[in-house]
């Protein structure tokens, strides 16, 4: 008798392909999820460039909206699921953010999260006052003004080394690089460390040898900034007045008056200017005043330290209004040049009145003329 033996199913081999169909698809799942997230992740995404602002009040959501109403990015989906992967939706940091056409959205998002922010270009001249100071640079960095113009105090001038008055010799007028997230308290510890630069030993040296200190220097510079805006005499100027100051005399620096006067557009010294009892009033008082009257620059400041030996005593506008001055040793040779230039301006004023040629008169236009100084004593 033959036993005749049926074939069981194979239970096991029949559970294993299911299970390797179902290892199968999970692989081939995670690597659609993978491919998916690395192109949202890595490939370029922003698409123009954009510069963001955020400050400690701005929102995730804020950003998001800004850069999707922008036209930033490609996909704001691929930004959004970066964001969540990182975990990072809070931790936005302030700053200023340049983003840049093909910037990968792992890219743009770590930005973000490290605060890597460019620096801005901070630049200022021709100040004459802390509130124009403050202006400039509130528009250039996020501190407003106010905090900035609150910096010129007795006390916080202290902090620094300098009193009220010589603090605004602190402030270097030049091209800086600074983050937009800079605090105004931050501002000033930069200007200090970047006035300590400047100071140098050449500059320490040359200053002690005229015999003034850097806000001395300072204060003089700007006396000859606000007298001329030719370079080519800044130097000479300078030494007509460190010359009065070693003699004694007083600098009757027409600046001065218009400084005491509250007034730096004055466009004529009357005798009742010359009577202001005000330190700053160099009519009035010896010496130097008690600090600088504008923000002087570096080629003023350098134009003290190097100024132009020589015996010149007075200087007069020139008669031709061309923004360049006669020099004088004597106040008789002053005189002459003074009343030249007295005499051009009559002749300017005559054609004025006659209602004459328009193109002469424009040829002299009063922008240009320094006002003639008072008779020195």
């Amino acid at each position: 008798m033959s036993l005749i033996q049926k074939s069981k199913p194979m239970v096991f081999p029949r559970a294993g392909r299911y299970l390797l169909l179902f290892f199968m698809a999970a692989l081939l799942g995670l690597g659609i999820w993978g491919y998916l997230l690395y192109n949202a992740a890595y490939r370029p995404n922003v698409q123009k460039d954009y510069v963001l602002y955020v400050t400690d009040k701005t929102s995730f959501d804020m950003v998001y909206d800004s850069l999707e109403v922008n036209g930033v990015m490609r996909s704001m989906k691929a930004f959004r699921k970066v964001v969540v992967w990182k975990k990072c939706r809070d931790q936005i940091r302030a700053g200023r953010y340049h983003f840049t056409a093909g910037m990968s959205t792992n890219q743009a998002v770590n930005m973000l999260r490290a605060g890597m922010q460019e620096p801005v270009t901070l630049v200022f001249n021709n100040i004459r006052t802390a509130g124009q100071l403050a202006r400039v640079v509130s528009r250039t960095l996020e501190a407003d003004s106010a905090s900035v113009a609150d910096l010129f105090n007795g006390e916080t001038a202290a902090r620094y080394g300098f009193t009220a008055e010589t603090f605004p010799a602190m402030f270097i007028p030049n091209t800086y690089e600074l983050y937009w997230t800079t605090t105004a308290e931050a501002f000033a510890d930069r200007m200090k460390r970047e006035y300590e630069i400047f100071w140098n030993g050449e500059r320490q040296n040359k200053a002690l040898g005229i015999g003034l200190t850097p806000a001395e220097v300072a204060t003089l510079a700007s006396i000859v900034q606000e007298e001329t805006n030719k370079n080519s005499e800044k130097a000479r100027i300078a030494g007509v007045y460190l010359n009065r100051l070693r003699k004694g005399m007083l600098l009757q620096a027409d600046p001065t008056v218009k400084f005491a006067a509250g007034d730096p557009s004055l466009r004529r010294i009357l005798n009742r200017h010359l009577e202001i009892d005000s330190p700053y009033n160099t009519y009035r008082y010896a010496g130097l005043p008690p600090g600088p009257i504008n923000f002087p620059d570096i080629r003023s400041i350098d134009a003290v330290l190097n100024f132009e030996q020589h015996n010149l005593l007075y200087f007069c506008a020139r008669e031709d209004f061309s923004g360049y001055h006669n020099f004088a040793r004597t106040h008789a040779e002053h005189a002459r040049h003074a009343a030249r230039y007295h005499a051009a301006l009559d002749s300017l004023a005559a054609v004025r009145r006659a209602g004459g040629d328009a193109a002469t008169a424009d040829s002299l236009d009063f922008a240009e003329e320094p006002e003639p100084e008072p008779e020195p004593e």
